[in-house]
């Protein structure tokens, strides 16, 4: 039986896989119309099993292309010299690997050629070698006499290719250059170059990148209908279905990150132990969403390590998710630049920079979350002493509105204090409080929390799942009166859009004599109770 792979590319024989029908077949055009093409994605996004299927195509199917594949990912630490006889070993391995797939043996001048005549040491020895290969090759042709239409032409693919030495990067691609720009035909005949970084990210000099012929092509994540396409590939081959709201949720939660539905899935299918010939429900599925908020796989343990690369992504970072007026996504600027490479942020559809997903979100806000906030011991009055299971009913509804109105009560209480919360910038500590504060309820209740909705305009919907029962809580920053009432009717949308009657709407005011307000309102058939809470900015004076 197949599996869920998320440990390298993953294969059919041995995964479920998604086809990517349409975009493989973009990408071999873009191959043989000859383009010299760039793909970049961040890791563990598929492109590498994506440009494999693309590369067995051209083996299998499309006998008038010979395809070498190479990979820089050892390459790094290289001299020029190391480099170029692991280029030759590798590419002489690979021709010979694609003679045998396809049941072929190279004619006698093209075997003595590849084992006698010719080194690659540089560059240009490179270059020469590849003009004369595919010379060679084409006089292998089944027809020698076939028109140069039908020649044999070299596609070259490099996975990897952020790992070539620095020192050979600029004589390399200046060698690529002059094979594109002295025209057809040309060998290789098409490159595809495989990495996380853009080749003008590399950076190798300051001058202008050779290789500025580069046709980009960018490996999406999945769609709607490709999870349920991945999906419906287990459920064939076991007989065990999941809920439509399940594969509806599992691509909102990760935005078809392919690590992360593949991780979901295998926690859904191999680790939850459920029956298989039970359906998987959504309550199944809040299980698997809460171990991927808590578990250290290696697709989140890059991620953190990637934001914590520069003291400045959390404040970004931050501003992004708590501003309505959100930041505009400003491909110059180096730290925006980045955390796009990083995969962490993307560039949503109104020009905006958003979190790529809501797993995401959670675990940066979870990340720069402090330990210890030094407020969780007046969550409750002294004079009340109520404790969070005191907000669960004997029927286990959720009392939504105490829990924030106490809420409310404990940022009174804390005041100017909630400003002295470590490692927390100021302009976000309500927020913070207020994840933390519904994240310790959920754990006590036994509930789980999603991040629901991708924020790229500031918006933090919470969604909290207990006892099949959903209760939505929005989150944000004062930015004005027309912002704050215009949150509500995007909050009854949002509501409806999930089958709920009734919201919250938790906004934090940071002006300098803030209002208060709490209020219960009926938006566009479904009620919305508010909360402006002033964010107090000074200890009071100790003047007498």
């Amino acid at each position: 039986m197949r599996t869920f792979g998320t440990q390298g590319p993953v294969n059919p024989d041995d995964n479920y896989i998604v086809s990517r029908s349409k975009e493989t077949a973009d990408f071999i055009q873009r191959i043989k119309n000859g383009k010299y093409i760039v793909i970049f994605a961040p890791r563990q996004t598929g492109k590498t099993t994506f440009f494999q299927r693309a590369l067995d195509t051209l083996t299998t199917e499309e006998q008038h292309y010979f395809p070498i594949q190479l990979n820089f990912e050892e390459a790094e630490d290289d001299t020029a010299a190391d480099f170029y006889r692991g280029l030759y070993e590798d590419i002489l391995e690979q021709i010979e690997n694609v003679f045998e797939r396809r049941c072929e043996m190279p004619s006698a001048p093209l075997a003595d050629f590849l084992e006698n005549n010719n080194r690659i040491t540089d560059h240009r020895s490179m270059r020469r070698f590849f003009r004369q290969f595919a010379k060679l090759l084409s006089r292998d042709a089944p027809n020698p006499v076939q028109t140069a239409s039908l020649a044999q032409r070299v596609v070259l693919l490099i996975d990897e290719f952020d790992g070539i030495p620095r020192d050979v990067l600029k004589g390399f691609l200046h060698s690529l250059r002059h094979i594109y720009v002295a025209g057809k035909p040309r060998s290789p005949h098409s490159i595809g170059i495989v990495g996380v970084k853009n080749i003008r990210q590399l950076n190798y000099d300051d001058s202008i990148s050779p290789f500025n012929i580069q046709d980009e092509f960018v490996v999406p994540n999945f769609t709607r209908e490709q999870v349920g396409e991945l999906l419906a590939q287990y459920t064939e081959e076991v007989g065990q279905p999941f809920a439509p709201e399940v594969i509806e949720t599992l691509h909102k939660q990760t935005a078809g990150q392919p690590f992360l539905v593949n991780r979901a899935a295998q926690i859904l299918t191999q680790e939850l132990g459920v029956p298989k010939t039970e359906t998987i429900m959504l309550a199944h599925f809040a299980k698997a969403h809460t171990q991927l908020l808590e578990e250290g796989n290696t697709n989140i343990s890059h991620l953190l390590t990637n934001i914590r690369r520069d003291p400045r992504f959390e404040n970004v970072l931050m501003r992004i998710t708590s501003y309505e007026r959100g930041l505009r996504f400003n491909p110059d600027d180096e730290i925006i630049a980045e955390l796009a490479m990083y995969g962490i942020i993307a560039k949503s559809a109104n020009g905006m920079c958003e979190i790529v997903n809501p797993i995401y979100q959670h675990r940066i806000l979870q990340a720069f979350k402090p330990l210890f906030n030094g407020l969780e011991d007046e969550y409750f009055s002294e004079e009340n002493g109520d404790d969070f299971i005191d907000y669960l009913t004997p029927e286990g509804v959720i009392e939504m509105g105490a829990l924030l109105d106490n809420f409310q009560a404990f940022i009174a209480r804390a005041g100017f204090r909630i400003l002295q919360v470590p490692d927390t910038p100021q302009e976000y500590v309500g927020q913070h409080l207020l994840y933390a504060y519904l994240d310790t309820f959920v754990r006590i209740v036994r509930g789980d929390m999603f991040l629901e909705v991708q924020t790229g305009r500031g918006r933090m919907d919470l969604l909290l799942l207990h006892n099949q029962r959903k209760y939505i809580v929005e989150t944000k920053i004062w930015e004005g009166d027309r912002s704050y009432q215009a949150g509500k009717q995007q909050l009854s949308v949002y509501l409806k859009l999930e089958g709920v009657t009734e919201g919250y709407y938790v906004v934090f005011d940071h002006r300098q004599k803030p209002e208060s307000r709490v209020e219960t309102q009926t938006v566009e058939g479904v009620s919305i109770r508010s909360y402006v809470i002033p964010v107090i900015q000074v200890a009071p004076s100790t003047t007498p």
